[in-house]
């Protein structure tokens, strides 16, 4: 909304009002102002939720300081929400595609989230939502995505040409004149980083570039399903999921800021997006806001996010890397997640594998998702395959870790951009 009053302050010759136009410096406010309200209206909300008696539901599992977080307010994840929303609506561009998509995810995965932490509470116990719910409302975001960026012709990009100068025999980047409205992601280890989806479907003749965008919003939909569960998931342990989100967050806001400008794109040779540098705005609020978030939530947490905040965090890191194409770098950037949500697909079928074959099911972690795993000690009665570490590590040392493992795979993500 500032953006539009700036706007008509600078028709009136006012002196700085031409911040507004500079992508740094309405980024740069967004995370300060998302960091405030996380902060000082956090504290509001955190009482206020104690006083509602809306406390966690904890199951005794037999792990340190467990049952100690009995009671502490859940939730939260309106705290990350109310702190997103507040600095893009002001500081953001509302008439940007991009824009409307990252708010649209908060709005859809936050009231899923919101519904299933109010049915815990409702029943007192663990079962909220049920789980095809919920995978119905994570199909739905992703569909809205695939198809907007199928329809929307806001949405484009444009495409990286490697070519040789002959009279300095340098090797430099250029892009189409004309945006293109195509399928096509980054990926690592290919020349130029692209690969377009209908490539897989160019058997199909004419109906290709079509087919391809099938493909694409069947993807869109794989990736905000699995990483919104793989966020719920690491959500289990203070401060686990924030740290790691943020770190997550900051690694797109880079990539979203060099893919948005045409100079950086074509020094790094990567596709340029045009528009797409707005999202710079929106993650530069969604980092703010864990950061205020982390200031409550670490290490004994005073607060936990519930789902509400963990099936959002989640879906906007997918919407926000598949809007700045960039969906097929989640699974090294975010691998976190998904080893967590590896964690319990494998605990189930070992489980399953050996009870078929044996009569009776034995673990292959001491306890799913990983991050319990080492928190239970070696050979403690659990009939467990792996059983290292033997010593269970406290929680703040395996938060901690995660969030260096975190800091590692997001390095890692960029450098497999250079390796072609």
């Amino acid at each position: 909304m500032l953006v539009y009053l700036f706007d008509y302050l600078e028709g009136l010759g006012f002196p700085g009002a031409r911040l507004m136009d500079y992508i740094s410096f309405r980024s740069g406010a967004a995370l300060l102002l998302a960091l405030f309200i996380a902060l000082v209206f956090g504290r509001k909300i955190i009482d206020r939720l104690q006083y509602m008696q809306v406390g966690e539901i904890v199951r005794d599992l037999g792990l340190e300081g467990q049952m100690a977080k009995k009671g502490t307010p859940t939730m939260g994840g309106v705290i990350i929400i109310l702190s997103i929303l507040v600095p893009c609506l002001l500081l953001g561009n509302l008439e940007s595609i991009y824009m409307q998509l990252m708010l649209v995810s908060v709005l859809w995965l936050g009231t899923i989230g919101f519904l299933d932490d109010y049915l815990k509470m409702k029943r007192h116990n663990k079962e909220g939502m049920k789980g095809k719910f919920k995978i119905v409302g994570q199909v739905g975001l992703g569909l809205i995505v695939g198809v907007t960026m199928y329809a929307s012709p806001d949405i484009v990009m444009s495409e990286n040409v490697e070519h040789s100068v002959v009279s300095t025999s340098e090797r430099v980047v250029s892009f189409q004149n004309q945006n293109l409205k195509v399928p096509q992601t980054t990926i690592p280890f290919v020349k130029n980083n692209n690969f377009d989806y209908a490539w897989l479907t160019g058997w199909m003749g004419k109906n290709a570039a079509t087919a391809g965008w099938i493909v694409f919003v069947l993807m869109t939909i794989i990736v905000v399903t699995a990483t919104s569960n793989g966020a719920n998931l690491t959500d289990g342990l203070d401060g686990l999921c924030t740290g790691t989100s943020a770190i997550i967050g900051v690694a797109l806001a880079i990539m979203a800021y060099l893919g948005g400008n045409s100079i950086y794109a074509s020094y790094l040779d990567i596709m340029f997006i045009p528009g797409s540098s707005e999202l710079v705005v929106f993650m530069a609020a969604f980092i703010g806001a864990l950061i205020g978030f982390l200031w409550y939530n670490t290490y004994p947490a005073q607060v936990f996010m519930g789902d509400t905040g963990s099936l959002t965090l989640g879906g906007i890191i997918a919407v926000f890397a598949i809007l700045i194409r960039k969906e097929l770098l989640i699974p090294i950037l975010c691998a976190v997640f998904f080893i967590e949500d590896l964690s319990v697909m494998l605990q189930v079928a070992y489980f399953k594998f050996t009870k078929r074959k044996t009569g009776v099911g034995r673990r292959l972690l001491k306890m799913a998702p990983l991050h319990h795993h080492f928190q239970k000690p070696g050979n403690s009665g659990i009939d467990a395959l792996l059983q290292f570490p033997l010593r269970a590590i406290p929680e703040s040392k395996i938060v901690t870790r995660f969030w260096i493992i975190s800091i590692f795979l997001a390095a890692l993500t960029f450098v497999t951009l250079k390796i072609r």
